[in-house]
């Protein structure tokens, strides 16, 4: 890291510049710009940074009104950005339904839903969340059989962590009117058991949503008060910004009612849910065509609407990911057969990407199998070829198994037309590594989210939780692109091996600058540099130095949104 600790910097404000209503000093403030530059001190006005250098510097530009914070030493860095997290969908499931994520057998799972169970009325919804086959003793599904004698009266909905699947108990697939003569729709499947009858678990949201259409949603109020949820955890672990993926007209709704009561403290950019047709995505289009496109925003960068995600395969977990070979079962054994499926026509695919392209708007496409990653890049080098337009970013969202090929076309695309980006999730070898590696296999796993290969073939990337599928804190992503851990070691401390592993600066930048343009907030966010919004987050230990098993657990001191503070451990909350 270089230090700057000196006047002679560039980094002093201008003749006639506002003096500066806050000054940051005695840190160590890492500013993670294009050489690192590492201070002392910070000076902020009207929520941007105006000058940076030497305590002394800083403190010489204060006046009778200037608020000083001492550091007391500690780290700083940019405010971390999640590049995608559905943070409405995380705050809702944290607030209203039972969590399942640290069950640890099926009989764990099935005592919560006895316990939330008995605070229902007969023919009331109970949904859950974040169970995983891979942390259960037995390593199998939870399935209707264990849930319908604690749920006689109540049908019951358990999402899995991934998304991509769940499990319904018989009353739910009654109301569903899925039976043992009920087709598995189009890229999705119906588990069933050795007679044929379903066994509770759907895969892919065709086969999910026949249940799912049958809960009632959740009200504006809820969805307010999950968004809130999220960015209270967001600030308590130092973030300030992230992409909410997948959203749909309510929740965009959500967000504008809090940004115009002034509680939408954080950058926030979506991506609207595209559907898998033709006529889906047109409207979703025409709802994209409604807003300002990026990097114009609604409330001076705190809501952009970013463009449209479109899910080209399903899920690692559920092994219905599009796949070039057929995948593994229990990291050594074949699931003979079984190489997933895309997650509609990939023709159609192309055409709606295609579409999008020719308006103008960004594109993040799901692809978790490097068939389905082949793929996305593929269709983006061609209407990129058709229409190159420049800095559209469309993104590669999970990439966690790219090819050579694929690798090699990221690589020309971001070069030529700032597009093609990966959006990845180190988390996912730890909260679902377990799992994962059973999927893909002693020799694909080594492969998983090759971050260090990025780095090798220039190609930027940016980090994320995928929250509510791993925990939203982006220590864990930081840590996790370092140790590449899984959480349980069912197969071993290192099914994926070290040599995709980065240091933490690289880890580090993937969270702050390399994620920002991926939010069309470069500008704006992503270093703390002059004129950047004083987006700040202060550390109990500094994340550069510590030993990189000590990342999984730092925590926050202090967080800054454009100055003001928005939490303070001492005091546990956010507020001047």
């Amino acid at each position: 890291m270089a230090a700057v600790w000196g006047a002679a910097t560039g980094d002093l404000p201008r003749s006639g510049a506002s003096s500066p209503d806050l000054v940051l000093y005695h840190g160590r403030i890492h500013s993670v710009d294009s050489t690192d530059t590492t201070v002392e001190a910070l000076a902020i006005a009207h929520g941007r940074i105006v000058a940076r250098g030497t305590d002394r510097e800083m403190l010489a530009l204060a006046t009778r009104g200037t608020r000083r914070i001492d550091l007391e030493g500690r780290a700083a860095t940019p405010g971390l950005i999640d590049a995608h997290a559905h943070i409405s969908d995380a705050g809702l499931a944290a607030l209203y339904d039972v969590d399942l994520s640290e069950a640890r057998s099926v009989a764990d799972v099935v005592g919560r839903v006895r316990v939330a169970v008995a605070r229902l009325k007969p023919g009331e919804w109970l949904e859950g969340d974040g169970w995983d086959e891979g942390k259960l003793a037995e390593h199998r599904y939870v399935t209707a059989a264990d849930l319908d004698p604690v749920s006689p009266a109540n049908p019951v909905w358990l999402l899995h962590t991934t998304g991509h699947y769940g499990v319904a108990n018989t009353l739910a697939l009654r109301q569903a009117h899925i039976d043992r003569n009920t087709p598995d729709p189009p890229a999705a499947t119906i588990e069933r058991d050795a007679h044929r009858q379903p066994t509770g678990v759907l895969k892919e949201s065709a086969a999910m949503d026949q249940v799912i259409e049958h809960i009632p949603p959740p009200t504006p109020a809820q969805l307010r008060a999950g968004i809130l949820a999220s960015l209270e955890l967001m600030h308590r672990e130092g973030m300030t910004a992230v992409k909410d993926p997948d959203i749909g007209r309510p929740v965009w709704d959500a967000y504008t009612q809090l940004l115009q009561q002034g509680a939408l403290r954080a950058h926030v950019c979506v991506l609207w849910h595209a559907g898998s047709t033709l006529e889906s995505a047109r409207a979703a289009l025409a709802e994209i065509e409604q807003h300002p496109r990026p990097p114009a925003s609604l409330g001076d960068g705190r809501l952009v609407s970013c463009g449209a995600k479109i899910y080209m395969d399903g899920s690692g977990g559920a092994r219905t990911a599009w796949m070039h070979a057929d995948w593994n079962r229990g990291f050594t054994g074949v699931d003979r057969g079984n190489h997933g499926y895309p997650a509609e026509n990939p023709d159609v695919y192309r055409e709606m990407v295609r579409l999008f392209h020719r308006a103008g708007v960004h594109v993040g496409t799901h692809a978790i199998g490097d068939h389905a990653i082949d793929w996305v890049v593929d269709t983006y080098a061609a209407v990129l070829q058709e229409s190159p337009t420049m800095g559209l970013r469309h993104a590669i969202i999970h990439a966690n198994l790219p090819t050579e090929h694929a690798l090699g076309v990221m690589a020309q695309l971001e070069h030529r037309y700032d597009a093609g980006y990966p959006e990845v999730q180190a988390p996912f070898m730890w909260w679902i590594g377990d799992n994962y590696a059973g999927n893909f296999g002693a020799q694909r796993s080594l492969r998983l989210v090759p971050l260090k290969t990025f780095v090798a073939r220039g190609i930027r990337f940016s980090g994320g939780s995928d929250a509510p599928v791993t925990p939203l804190p982006a220590r864990y992503g930081v840590w996790a692109s370092v140790e590449r851990e899984p959480l349980l070691g069912t197969y071993g401390r290192h099914p994926f091996g070290v040599a995709e592993a980065v240091d933490v600066a690289t880890a580090m930048r993937s969270y702050t600058r390399w994620a920002a343009p991926q939010l069309f907030l470069e500008q704006r966010i992503g270093s703390l540099e002059v004129g950047k919004d004083a987006d700040v987050a202060v550390w109990d230990r500094d994340p550069y130095t510590v030993a990189a098993g000590e990342l999984k657990s730092l925590k926050c001191r202090l967080t800054l949104l454009a100055g003001e503070i928005v939490f303070d451990a001492r005091r546990g909350t956010g507020g001047q």
